[in-house]
């Protein structure tokens, strides 16, 4: 029994090394030298099959306290501990910790994701839920009774302001996101129509001046409290829980197809543990063909068609960013764990 124990054991510690192993391309450098539009995705890429993974082979230097800040002339190295493959940072011989610290201040670690040059498609839409909109002020005319306005123009709204709330977002009710197997509804669709600013309250009547608008705003477009969200450039994509499973139950701009940076809903949320930067691959289902020998019809496997990253989660649901598609992505395609 001793033996068979130890003969499992050894098969373990087999199988974990390969693993470690495993993400890295072939033929890659020992060395390679941060360059300044260089991001960790980029470097990441360089070195590993699932760029996902590398902050599960990055070894940490005792004088670096945070390997995620990696500046352009840092050079990453490919080490080896106790056999298995790792990457480690080693700060450019042009970087001097002191004294220069004026110097190191203006200096800006390259980031995880482009995410600046990234950010025009991630959607400011929101969910919230049912009768939050009806709930909401809402638009009652432009300046001079018109029924629209725009970008630099004046409007009024009727509702409750009396919590002094000085900046809102400007929503319509874009229906609701469904489950499409269990049904349950997950959210309604509050589509951002722009943003604007309380200039003047009178009784329940508001006057606002719109502060950026992407489309023109009608009568009846709702207010919400302006909500704060900065995409943060030091984000790192990363796994999501194991055995993660899901749909995509939507693809924003009312369309059925989904491609290279197209934003997509998920019926995943906060309930199904997934983060924000977790890493989800895209799956067609399989075609249903009939089988000419045996008779009837079969469904073939489904066929991997992308990468998607969540960069928004909500209760129930969460919107994803299309990275890498090589065929076009559905709505009902299936979205599983890399």
């Amino acid at each position: 029994m001793k033996k068979v124990i130890l003969a499992l054991l050894g098969i373990w510690i087999m199988v974990a090394a390969i693993a470690a192993e495993a993400p890295f391309n072939n033929d890659i450098p020992d060395k390679y030298t941060v360059k300044k539009d260089d991001t960790l995705w980029d470097i990441s890429a360089y070195f590993l099959s699932q760029p996902w993974l590398w902050p599960e082979i990055w070894h940490v230097n005792p004088q670096i306290s945070n390997p995620h800040l990696i500046y352009p002339g840092d050079v990453i190295s490919l080490i080896y501990l106790d056999g298995r493959p790792r990457l480690t940072v080693n700060r450019g011989r042009g970087v001097k910790l002191s004294p220069q610290i004026k110097e190191i201040d203006n200096r800006e670690p390259i980031p995880a994701l482009p995410l600046d040059a990234l950010n025009s498609f991630l959607t400011k839409n929101r969910v919230v839920e049912p009768g939050v909109l009806e709930a909401a002020p809402y638009v009652v005319a432009g300046q001079e009774k018109h029924l629209i306005a725009g970008m630099g123009d004046d409007f009024y709204a009727r509702g409750d302001f009396s919590n002094q709330i000085g900046f809102y977002g400007i929503y319509r009710n874009g229906g609701p996101y469904v489950d499409p197997k269990t049904k349950e509804l997950l959210g309604i669709r509050a589509e951002d129509i722009g943003s604007a600013k309380l200039k003047l309250i009178d009784s329940d009547i508001g006057t606002f001046g719109t502060t950026r608008s992407t489309q023109e705003i009608r009568v009846n477009d709702r207010l919400l409290p302006n909500e704060e969200r900065k995409i943060d450039t030091t984000f790192h994509p990363s796994q999501p829980p194991e055995k993660t499973e899901g749909l995509i139950i939507s693809v924003e701009g009312s369309v059925n197809n989904a491609g290279f940076l197209d934003v997509v809903a998920l019926n995943l949320g906060d309930r199904d543990n997934v983060k924000i930067g977790n890493l989800l691959a895209t799956y067609k289902t399989g075609e249903v063909v009939k089988d000419r020998i045996v008779g009837g019809f079969i469904t073939l496997p489904a066929e991997r068609s992308g990468l998607l990253m969540i960069f928004r989660t909500f209760e129930k649901m969460s919107y994803g960013l299309i990275l890498k598609s090589n065929r076009p992505i559905e709505v009902n395609d299936s979205v599983k764990s890399p």
